[in-house]
């Protein structure tokens, strides 16, 4: 059960992280006006911005969301291709994430949810078949958070970051600019592109501790990959929000190239745990082990 996991949880916590760059951080731009964020289609913008300004206001608006909702789909180095799509609340947080892609050469199926009583993780037929038919594991979050072994490594907490956190890190390209105006899934919206070297990543973070945490596990991500420049693409529609984000680069290990797009956003997302008779409770399983 162990190696299964941990080779589904590789594969996800990749996903998660690279579409951890599908926003923006507020510290990269000046807080922007409050607009009508119902998910619908967006009219035309009436005011022509900069670029720079641009990516600014849809990054302060990112970081308004209360919940999204987003597909995702692309290519990571060293782990084949990915896609799925995903549901978060940010308050309180709860996820639904659910994700196809290559693991060990095959294809696989898997989700992630997180309610407020821990993270669970389904692994389809073929961790069923080494958990007695069960098809989900159970791992309660006052477990993962006391140290120790964490079956999941780094995707307890990634997996429920927001993925509009980074991209605003684009204004720091110096060859950013406007590709033109394109329809994305029936939205009216503004391409711009700029590319990127990590080092100008982390610098355009700033000096603000929270937004340089946040980012810290995406940009080692990206380091591991032996990606050391990223271009970056980002529609914005017609109320100055993220429609869609890509984000490309070359390493040793192959291509990246990750495209997230948004669904919906601030709309209800309730996500609810398996059913009991179908999980199996990490706490509960070491508890019996320790009395045995």
């Amino acid at each position: 059960m162990k190696t299964t996991y941990r080779t589904i949880a590789a594969t996800v916590l990749a996903g998660a992280l690279l579409c951890g760059t599908a926003a923006c951080s507020a510290e990269s731009g000046k807080p922007a006006a409050e607009s009508k964020t119902d998910g619908g289609k967006a009219p035309a913008k009436t005011v022509e911005m900069s670029p720079v300004a641009a990516v600014q206001k849809a990054a302060a608006n990112n970081e308004k969301f209360t919940s999204v909702s987003y597909t995702m789909k692309g290519s990571v180095p060293g782990e084949g291709t990915i896609e799925g799509e995903a549901s978060m609340s940010m308050k309180p947080i709860a996820v639904q994430m659910k994700m196809r892609g290559e693991v060990e050469g095959k294809q696989e199926e898997f989700e992630i949810r997180i309610t407020s009583d821990g993270m669970y993780m389904n692994g389809g037929k073929e961790a069923a078949a080494e958990m007695d038919g069960k098809s989900w594991i159970k791992f309660p979050m006052e477990a993962l958070s006391k140290g120790g072994e964490n079956p999941l490594g780094g995707l307890s907490s990634q997996v429920d970051k927001n993925p509009a956190a980074e991209s605003g890190t684009l204004t720091a390209a110096k060859d950013l600019k406007k590709v033109g105006e394109e329809t994305v899934d029936g939205v009216s919206t503004t391409h711009y592109t700029g590319t990127l070297t990590l080092e100008q990543m982390t610098a355009a973070l700033g000096n603000d501790a929270k937004a340089k945490e946040k980012s810290e596990k995406t940009l080692k991500a990206y380091k591991d990959m032996g990606v050391d420049k990223l271009t970056m693409d980002m529609w914005i529609d017609g109320e100055d929000h993220t429609k869609q984000f890509r984000t490309r680069g070359e390493s040793k290990k192959g291509p990246l190239d990750m495209t997230i797009t948004f669904v919906d956003f601030n709309k209800p997302v309730t996500i609810k745990a398996p059913p009991a008779s179908e999980t199996l409770d990490l706490a509960e399983m070491m508890a019996d082990a320790q009395a045995g």
